[in-house]
């Protein structure tokens, strides 16, 4: 504190107020330094059976729990991917429209908000086996749902199968609660990465088996079509998680009071570090008299809308706007996303080596400028004839732009931009909660993301209709670079409450 008052002539220009702010940050940031060998001890959060066992070599203490846990997050996302290819061709076959379309993307994160922080306070009191139970209960029938959607005709029922496998796979913040008590804060992002790596392999490498089905039964005519087999296939697979879950995963009730303990039950003494931390944290901004981790908890929920809501527009149009604008085969630029999918992955898979070059803060502005990047490339799209407006699959020799800058933009926002920035702000939202109970925090943090899934592509399917592609992608590429603008200004105290 020497050094910030022989400094203090510097700060002349500012009221005693934010003299004291930038006083309390600056202290937080040496005892970070200073403490940053004394305050290891305080990097898990802890739940009683972990409190009771040994930690693996790798930080990590219970690996079936969390191969399970990655299981049902892949599961969740499969249920959008293989059905992404043919999603578009069975709202049209239904005789519905790009509205439609965006209402029946929505229909899954509308089923999603609805329960995501009621399972994240299921995970507290009833455990995570019977909580992931119940959504995988829901998953099936949800399935079942879509299936009997071609026989009933009707694009109401489509809506409904979504909602139904929406709040089946509604168990991202349980998961992520799971990850956060049986990892280290210093090794969070990575294992969050790991977590993202399955989900995101499901929306985006998954459309691969959808384009399968897709090729494999165009002809049919029968019940086991091009639309239903998508849905008997996640069937089956979801019984065979259920069976999964029953044998090899181990349940836990976690106790909120651990995390303010040591492993004996003992108050847990905190560094100075950490006291300076939680001071900054507490510290009350007076415009909207909430502290600043509010704040930062708050602007974290909205770059994940941010990032989750433009990567929703590209899976609510890209197929569409593959063959209107480029004159693309569904079938073929699904396997493009899948490919790209598949990419992504490998980017998340490499987010512990790039955790280690750059902190969460640069890897999510990073990744926010690239996918802005990605969506200002369709922002002067030309736009097709009056004639291939009318819905109908458009071929290569009619295409108004080249396809190029399709598989340009699409490569940018799955294969690096999305996987790399919205991974970051996974991460850097569960430092920033620390030791409090993350189960219905992170549960409310995957519904802001649900409820961009419904917001854009809502906005998607009303602007493509009354307007063009080129005003859609203006309006996210406007929300991307303001997102990235903020993560710069905000860098510092972010970095801090991280810690």
């Amino acid at each position: 504190m020497t050094t910030l008052n022989n400094n203090s002539s510097n700060l002349h220009s500012i009221n005693n107020h934010d003299r004291k702010k930038a006083e309390t940050v600056e202290a937080g940031y040496r005892n970070m330094e200073n403490d940053s060998v004394e305050d290891n001890h305080d990097d898990f959060s802890l739940a009683p059976s972990i409190a009771s066992s040994v930690l693996s070599a790798e930080g990590i203490y219970d690996p079936t729990g969390f191969a399970c846990i990655c299981l049902v997050i892949f599961l969740g996302d499969m249920t959008r991917g293989v059905f992404f290819p043919s999603l578009w061709l069975f709202v049209e076959h239904l005789g519905g429209s790009a509205v439609t379309l965006g209402y029946a993307v929505a229909a899954f994160s509308f089923g999603r908000i609805l329960v995501n922080p009621v399972f994240g306070s299921w995970s507290h009191t009833i455990g995570y086996t019977k909580t992931l139970l119940i959504s995988c209960s829901f998953l099936f029938l949800g399935t079942l749902l879509y299936a009997v959607t071609y026989l009933v005709g009707r694009p109401e029922c489509l809506l409904a199968a979504q909602t139904v496998l929406g709040i089946g796979s509604g168990t991202l913040g349980v998961s992520r609660a799971f990850v956060a008590e049986i990892t280290p804060q210093r090794d969070r992002t990575t294992y969050m990465a790991w977590l993202t790596a399955m989900q995101y392999a499901g929306f985006t490498v998954t459309p691969i088996a959808g384009a399968f089905f897709n090729y494999i039964f165009r002809d049919a005519k029968g019940f086991l079509n091009m639309f239903t087999a998508p849905a008997l296939f996640m069937g089956c697979i979801v019984l065979g998680t259920i069976a999964i879950l029953l044998t090899f995963f181990r349940g836990r009730v976690r106790t909120d009071q651990m995390a303010e303990s040591g492993v004996d039950g003992s108050p847990k003494k905190k560094s100075e570090r950490r006291q300076e931390i939680e001071r900054v944290a507490n510290e009350i901004v007076p415009v909207i008299a909430i502290s600043i981790y509010d704040c930062c908890i708050l602007g974290c929920m909205l770059l994940n809308i941010s990032t989750k809501g433009s990567i929703a527009a590209f899976e609510t149009l890209g197929i569409k706007i593959a063959e209107s604008h480029f004159g693309l085969l569904s079938t073929r630029a699904g396997l493009w996303v899948g490919m790209c999918g598949a990419c992504g992955v490998a980017s998340l898979l490499s987010m512990g080596y790039l955790s280690q070059l750059f902190s969460d803060v640069q890897l999510i502005a990073g990744g926010i400028m690239i996918m802005s990047l990605s969506s200002a490339l369709f922002m002067t799209l030309n736009e097709p004839e009056p004639a291939l407006n009318d819905d109908y699959v458009v071929y290569s020799d009619d295409a108004t732009n080249p396809s190029w800058k399709y598989c340009v933009s699409i490569f940018l926002m799955y294969s690096i931009g999305y996987p790399i920035g919205h991974t970051a702000v996974i991460g850097l939202f569960s430092k920033v909660i620390g030791r409090r109970p993350q189960g219905t925090l992170q549960g409310w943090f995957a519904s802001a993301g649900s409820l961009a899934r419904i917001i854009f592509p809502l906005l998607s399917g009303y602007i493509l209709h009354g307007k063009d592609a080129g005003a859609l992608f203006q309006m996210i590429t406007f929300v991307l670079i303001l997102s990235a603008i903020f993560v710069v200004y905000s860098s510092r105290t972010l970095t801090l409450l991280s810690q």
